[in-house]
């Protein structure tokens, strides 16, 4: 918890290597009885029952960027000549400063990452319709940074740093669901989900107006505004103490890490899924869906913010990413050994202080739009043609995606289709396969089919998804 803690403060810099928006496959929107639709728009039903194995009935994992690991870490160009490190980071004086920057984005840099674990699930006809019940487990998290903080990070020789804002988020909680649907007529199907959020953790990490100015060789006279939420059950900022720049000032007492003592409820709230779906002819179909209307109360607030108006900063240095030495020994120098030093590179450039507790706040949840249009092929009615408009609504961390898909059910328990999408960070395909029988359940289908991965199987882009369950079908 310690660490989890630790990493929510820390992320505006280190989650470009750890990320993981996860609601649901949109890839098998159009798909009949997939079981987890409901998951897209409450109004769907499914033409089985169903229990989902505990932990395995729907895991959702999904990353969404306009940058990643592959334009952060490079070859070393000294490798083999006064260097044993085959990876470098962008800050590396070796690499071009033209190389390191191409592949940031002028104006916001920024990653979503989501998972969504359901514990447990259950899909049942009664009541005049079809119900659910689900316990899920779900964590996001949101960067933004501006491109001037990758060129103040690469150091590109400017004497001066106007740093736009730069924004982190990460939430963690578990719902419990009930929804129900039911046909009003022959054309119109509704349906609804009642959430209600235990939450674990928020965090909410903001740097506002920040400029830098080159006092001398690798140290920086930093200005600006930081301030950090945390609302977590036993969170509490550790601080180191520091002595003024300017003679006679004394020391002040800046956060250098956090600590967690034990666990348990961080806040309480409740959240609402509406859909539709109306059946205009035997050929085509149109649906809506307004997902995680919603909230979640959190009893503290603990906040650090930069008391300082002005403070020295020695500037982000290039590190390892190898772990091991030849002999299987792991180097001082790795990633992962340098972690603990990149952390107090990240507390310095924050210089935050404890404010201490704030008291409750509420926080949203970020709600999903889901429109869709779905059109029977007349020459082979087993074959759909579907196009799905998605909005997030979230604040910084917002985005929209278009999706047209192309979903075929050439036996009744076979089902499956390909899809083509551009969003606010990339164009990618996906793909979904639903096998089920009577008796069992098995899917598995990506909104992002995975390009290439580092050896720590890790994506170089920040453009990944994977969804699979197993159910009990019946």
């Amino acid at each position: 918890m310690k660490r989890l803690g630790k990493y929510i403060l820390a992320a505006t810099m280190a989650s470009v290597c750890g990320n993981m928006m996860a609601q649901g496959l949109n890839s098998g929107y159009f798909t009949d009885d997939y079981k987890f639709r409901h998951n897209l728009n409450p109004a769907y039903g499914n033409e089985q029952n169903y229990v989902s194995f505990p932990a395995l009935g729907n895991l959702n994992v999904r990353t969404q960027g306009n940058f990643g690991l592959g334009d952060v870490l490079f070859d070393n160009p000294r490798y083999g000549v006064d260097s044993d490190k085959k990876k470098t980071t962008f800050m590396n004086p070796y690499v071009s400063t033209s190389d390191a920057l191409s592949g940031f984005k002028t104006g916001s840099n920024r990653i979503n990452a989501d998972v969504d674990i359901t514990l447990l699930s259950a899909g049942f006809k009664g009541f005049g319709g079809y119900n659910t019940l689900s316990v899920d487990a779900r964590t996001d998290i949101g960067v933004s940074l501006p491109y001037s903080l990758f060129e103040f990070a690469k150091n590109t020789g400017n004497q001066t740093y106007d740093i736009d804002d730069l924004n982190v988020h990460a939430q963690s909680f578990v719902q419990l669901a009930f929804g129900h649907s039911r046909k009003i007529n022959d054309k119109l199907r509704v349906g609804a989900k009642l959430k209600l959020l235990f939450g674990a953790a928020r965090g909410d990490v903001k740097i506002e107006g920040l400029r830098a100015d080159l006092a001398s060789e690798n140290k920086w006279i930093m200005s600006g505004k930081a301030t950090a939420n945390v609302s977590m059950k036993g969170f509490t900022y550790r601080e180191k103490e520091k002595e003024y720049k300017q003679e006679g000032k004394g020391t002040y007492r800046y956060v250098n890490d956090v600590d967690v003592d034990g666990a348990g409820l961080g806040g309480f709230g409740m959240a609402l899924d509406l859909g539709a779906t109306y059946k205009i002819n035997d050929d085509w179909q149109v649906s809506a869906a307004l997902l995680d209307l919603g909230f979640i109360s959190w009893t503290n607030n603990m906040q650090a913010v930069n008391r300082q108006e002005t403070f020295e900063f020695n500037g982000f240095h290039d590190i390892s990413v190898k772990k091991n030495d030849k002999d299987g020994n792991k180097k001082d120098n790795s990633f992962e050994s340098q972690g603990d030093r990149y952390s107090d590179q990240l507390a310095n450039f924050a210089n935050l202080s404890d404010a201490g507790d704030q008291g409750s706040r509420t926080t949203g949840i970020g709600a999903t739009l889901n429109l869709g249009a779905e059109y029977v092929f007349p020459l082979y009615r087993k074959l759909h043609f579907g196009f799905l408009s998605s909005t997030r609504i979230n604040g910084k961390y917002s985005w929209t995606e278009g999706r047209l898909s192309a979903n075929v059910a050439p036996l009744k328990w076979l089902d499956g289709g390909v899809n083509f999408a551009v969003n606010s960070f990339t164009a990618s395909c996906g793909w979904v396969l639903n096998i089920h029988p009577k008796g069992m359940n098995v899917f598995v289908g990506m909104d992002h089919i995975l390009g290439n991965i580092s050896k720590e199987f890790i994506p170089l882009s920040s453009n990944a998804s994977v969804n699979l369950g197993f159910n009990v079908a019946f």
